[in-house]
């Protein structure tokens, strides 16, 4: 993911926050995982960091033939 601080001040802190769906073999919606990691911070004003981030779900929660997609990803600065 690539963060862009377009404000005028340094983000000290923060979270970003994922909602992972998982998905049946039939495109059927079965249920959403939400997880949270801490920003790559502090991330000057006017700058751009790009950090990867793994999400995780229990194996029992993804029986074979279904599939994990994460769909809203969201971020709080501080």
């Amino acid at each position: 993911m690539t963060f862009r601080n377009t404000g005028g001040t340094a983000v000290r802190s923060g979270t970003v926050s994922f909602a992972t769906h998982v998905i049946g073999a039939l495109g059927v919606h079965w249920a959403t995982i939400h997880s949270s990691q801490p920003l790559p911070a502090p991330l000057a004003a006017g700058t751009t960091r790009t950090h990867t981030y793994r999400v995780c779900v229990d194996s029992w929660r993804v029986p074979l033939g279904m599939r994990v997609d994460t769909r809203e990803v969201t971020a709080e600065w501080r």
